[in-house]
């Protein structure tokens, strides 16, 4: 079964060679890499590392997009450029993915940090998913090309794009939460606070689910950033 990695980035340089020297390992049929408009590194660094590069308007829903556009995979693995998945991971996955029921799914999440708030946060995160079905796109979401076609891709939404793409993606059939890790990079709680962190990414989603509007969320998560 082909697998597509599809990676949104904009001046990720910082993190990207490490990430697709791990991608690397799973030996899918593809990475592309979705620039949009890095004025770094990202680019040179992707082509480097033998990736398919494509540009898009910078956006994570608008990058993913473009990406499937292109993507030959019969299966698609979107992960953040601060985001890896273990070959043992992505071998359970496609497992999981040769049962035609299953329409796609997510990882668990494990925070790249030996800090006990931010192993306490993982754990608590992977209990939200099970529990109320709320995965965010550091989870490593993954889902048929045949499916996502049919719904038309992630919804151009500024912010919670992933939020709304999984809840829809459930309503469509069959989805697995794998108990296997997406490893994501720490460095937005260290540099942010990891309370401030989590309790802006709580509110905003729970406003989201609330109805309010993703443009005055983004405005506003741009500007307590």
């Amino acid at each position: 079964m082909n697998v597509s990695i599809i990676i949104p980035a904009y001046n990720e340089a910082g993190v990207l060679e490490q990430t697709l020297s791990r991608i690397r390992r799973l030996n899918p049929h593809e990475i592309i890499v979705i620039d949009g408009g890095s004025d770094d590194a990202t680019r040179s660094i992707a082509e480097r590392e033998g990736a398919k590069i494509t540009s898009s308007p910078s956006g994570r829903a608008l990058q993913m997009n473009a990406g499937a556009q292109i993507a030959g995979g019969e299966i698609l693995l979107f992960l953040h450029a601060d985001s890896a998945v273990t070959p043992e991971g992505f071998q359970k996955m496609i497992a999981a993915m040769n049962n035609d029921s299953v329409l796609g799914g997510a990882f668990s999440l494990r925070i790249d940090s030996p800090k006990w708030a931010l192993r306490l946060i993982s754990k608590l995160a992977t209990l939200r998913s099970r529990y109320f079905h709320l995965v965010y796109g550091d989870q490593a979401i993954f889902v048929r090309k045949s499916i996502f076609d049919q719904m038309q891709g992630f919804a151009t939404l500024p912010i919670c794009e992933d939020i709304e793409f999984y809840l829809r993606l459930r309503k469509q059939g069959r989805t697995i939460l794998l108990q296997e890790t997406a490893l994501t990079s720490a460095r937005r709680w260290n540099q942010e606070g990891i309370f401030y962190t989590t309790a802006r990414n709580i509110l905003i989603a729970g406003l989201f689910l609330m109805g309010f509007s993703p443009r005055i969320l983004s405005q506003w998560y741009l500007s307590i950033r």
